[in-house]
C-alpha cells in the first residue's frame, strides 16, 4: 500500500515513529492517538490504528488495536490495501502469540505469508516476510491445519 505522505494521518503517524525513534513513546503515542481521533474514513482509521497497536498499554490493547485495524482494512477492500494485509496478520499473529493463543497466531501468520506476494520487492517486504516466516517458526508446533477462522 502506497501511503500518501500529504495525508494529514499519514503526516501524524511518521511524526509518531520519529517520536519513537528519539525515544519518546509517550509522546509516539499521543501523535499516534491523534491521528486516530482525526480519521476521516477507514482507510484513515486503519492506518491509524495499525500504529496505535505499536504504543498499547497492554497485549490485550494491542490485540484490540490489531484487530481494528485489520477490520478497517477489509471495510476499505481493493488495491488500496492488498498489500498492507501481510503486515496486518504479521502483526494481528504477534497478538495472539504474546496472548498464549499459538494456534490462532499460526494462522494469522499463514494469512499474513498467504498475501505475501502482494508487496513490493524492497527492505520493507523482507522485514515483514521474515517477520511472518519467524511466527510461523515459533508456532510451527501448535499448527493443526489450514490457515482459517477468526483472523
Amino acid at each position: 500500500m502506497e501511503l500518501d505522505p500529504d495525508n494529514p494521518i499519514v503526516e501524524l503517524c511518521v511524526a509518531g515513529m520519529e517520536a519513537e525513534a528519539q525515544g519518546d513513546p509517550a509522546r509516539a503515542r499521543t501523535l499516534f492517538l491523534q491521528a486516530w481521533d482525526a480519521r476521516r474514513d477507514d482507510l484513515d482509521a486503519c492506518i491509524a490504528a495499525h500504529f496505535v497497536a505499536r504504543q498499547a498499554d497492554s497485549v490485550d490493547e494491542v490485540l484490540r488495536w490489531n484487530t481494528e485495524a485489520l477490520t478497517r482494512a477489509d471495510a476499505v477492500g481493493g488495491d488500496r490495501v492488498r498489500s498492507f494485509y501481510p503486515s496486518l496478520y504479521l502483526n494481528l499473529g504477534k497478538s495472539h502469540e504474546d496472548l498464549g493463543d499459538m494456534e490462532e497466531a499460526r494462522r494469522c501468520y499463514d494469512l499474513g505469508d498467504a498475501h505475501a506476494s502482494t508487496l513490493p520487492e524492497d527492505g520493507y517486504a523482507t522485514m515483514v516476510r521474515r517477520g511472518i516466516a519467524a511466527g510461523q517458526d515459533r508456532t510451527s508446533a501448535t499448527a493443526s491445519g489450514p490457515a482459517a477462522a477468526r483472523c
